[in-house]
């Protein structure tokens, strides 16, 4: 490896927003925000959406997302426009 242009990895908590789990590990992420762990030691906090934790393809769940939902408020919001040369 060529020195000196490869990034520093060093022990980082990711924390699912979903599950509330953290798993400490080795990452060259850096965070502002930072949380004590089990052996006393003080680490970057970085909080991701999915982990292995609430991922369905690890856990076997399957998770409904709201789409439609989503769709729904968009058009409520924004409202349903038709467009030219059509009706409705």
């Amino acid at each position: 490896m060529k020195a000196g242009i490869h990034p520093e990895y060093r022990p980082v908590v990711f924390e699912d927003s979903s599950t509330g789990a953290r798993f400490l590990t080795r990452s060259t992420a850096g965070s502002s925000r930072t949380v004590e762990w089990s052996d006393g030691g003080s680490y970057p906090l970085i909080v991701v959406d999915v982990t292995s934790d609430s991922h369905p393809f690890w856990t076997g769940a399957n998770r409904v997302l709201d789409t439609a939902g989503r769709v729904e408020k968009f058009e409520r919001r924004y409202g349903r426009r038709a467009r030219p040369g059509r009706e409705g």
